[in-house]
């Protein structure tokens, strides 16, 4: 594909998984360098396994303890993850840079009060006027701070506070699709001529009792030991698995980026997100509509990245339509070894693809039983997120060189 200038390229990555802080335990993932089991917390929230936050010393990239006392670990994460997105760039002591960036964050609404939410459930036993229980413990137990510490632009503001980052500012909130739009719009913004650099991404806490409560709701969490993502059954819950993630990117046109130099990791080609009802093959039909679209002129040997979350019928039926898309792909599942991330999924897959292109890596398969080894390193990928309730979206990336 003929280079453009305004291609949008990738120029800074941000990552943090179970696996470690930064590019390096993620590229040693991606290359086989490290092993294939992820860290797993199965006691502290039994049934329900989780892949836990890593070891982050906040101060190497929020300095003022202020500022880290302020924030709660949703908050944290996000801003740190920016932080080493923007050190990666280039554009870390860059004060006009930051001044003129444009920040996109796809945003949970943070944590809550487990104790208004027990009380809440707890009377709701005894009662059948529960929408009238609802607002009278809303007035009486939910404090107001903790309202206001809620919002979800909040991680946008404690960017722009800690890292200076001082443009245009969106924030995306709907879960899975929140992540896709986010980076959508970076996208086409850049493609547009309307912006020239952006920080876009998101951040999601694993570990958070409120969280078990909202899935479980549709019974979408994986109970006991943990699985590799395609192998997992309706025997042992719903299939998903969280994980806490923060990954930012920083999005260029190609002509901003080397006209500072600028390493560029890999090239979104296209990208599109979608939703709509998904029986009757709905969902078949949006998957294959968007890789005819996104996906055209895909290689062989093309690695796709799949954020399928793991709910058992939703993952088997998102693996069988790339599978028939993309007849020659190479499939890795990568949410069975970082965990699902709601909002930060998407960020996070182009993460990971940006990183295997630049590196030319052959990565492992995540799931031995499932996905087929690699045998050449590929010129191109697609990443694809499918909500565990709704949304899709699709990206394509080109290696650089």
């Amino acid at each position: 594909m003929t280079k453009q200038p305004n291609d949008v390229v990738i120029t800074g990555i941000g990552i943090v998984t179970c696996h470690g802080t930064g590019k390096e335990p993620h590229v040693a993932l991606l290359s086989g360098q490290s092993g294939l089991q992820p860290p797993v917390e199965a006691e502290r929230f039994k049934p329900y396994p989780i892949h836990p936050m890593p070891e982050i010393d906040w101060s190497t990239q929020i300095p003022k303890r202020g500022d880290q006392r302020q924030m709660e670990n949703w908050q944290r994460l996000g801003v740190y993850a920016a932080g080493l997105a923007l050190d990666d760039a280039g554009f870390k002591d860059d004060a006009e840079a930051c001044a003129t960036m444009d920040m996109i964050v796809a945003a949970g609404g943070g944590e809550r009060d487990i104790n208004v939410d027990t009380l809440i459930l707890d009377e709701g036993l005894k009662r059948n006027d529960r929408d009238q229980l609802v607002n009278e413990k809303l007035t009486t137990e939910l404090r107001p701070t903790l309202f206001l510490a809620q919002l979800s632009n909040l991680m946008a503001g404690n960017i722009s506070i800690v890292h200076k980052v001082t443009g245009s500012s969106r924030t995306f909130m709907g879960e899975e699709a929140a992540g896709i739009s986010a980076i959508e719009t970076a996208f086409a913004r850049i493609r547009a001529g309307q912006s020239t650099h952006s920080l876009v991404g998101g951040a999601f806490v694993a570990d958070r009792d409120d969280i078990f409560l909202l899935v479980e709701g549709v019974q979408a969490h994986l109970t006991g030991a943990w699985k590799p993502l395609w192998q997992r059954d309706t025997s042992h819950g719903g299939g998903m698995m969280f994980g806490t993630v923060g990954a930012f990117l920083v999005l260029e046109s190609r002509s901003h980026a080397e006209s500072r130099s600028a390493h560029i990791y890999a090239t979104i080609d296209a990208i599109e997100g979608d939703r709509g009802r998904r029986e009757d093959g709905g969902l078949e039909k949006r998957l294959a509509r968007m890789a005819a679209s996104v996906g055209a002129g895909a290689g062989d040997g093309t690695l796709v990245f799949s954020g399928a979350s793991g709910m058992v019928d939703l993952s088997r039926r998102e693996k069988s339509a790339l599978e028939t898309a993309f007849r020659k792909a190479v499939l890795r599942g990568f949410g069975g070894v970082t965990g699902h991330a709601l909002e930060a999924q998407f960020p996070l897959g182009l993460a990971l693809a940006a990183l295997a292109l630049d590196t030319k890596a052959l990565v492992p398969p995540f799931d031995a039983g499932a996905e087929a080894a690699m045998t050449t390193k590929a010129s191109d990928a697609i990443v694809t997120t499918v909500g565990y309730v709704r949304g899709e979206g699709m990206a394509r990336l080109s290696a650089e060189g």
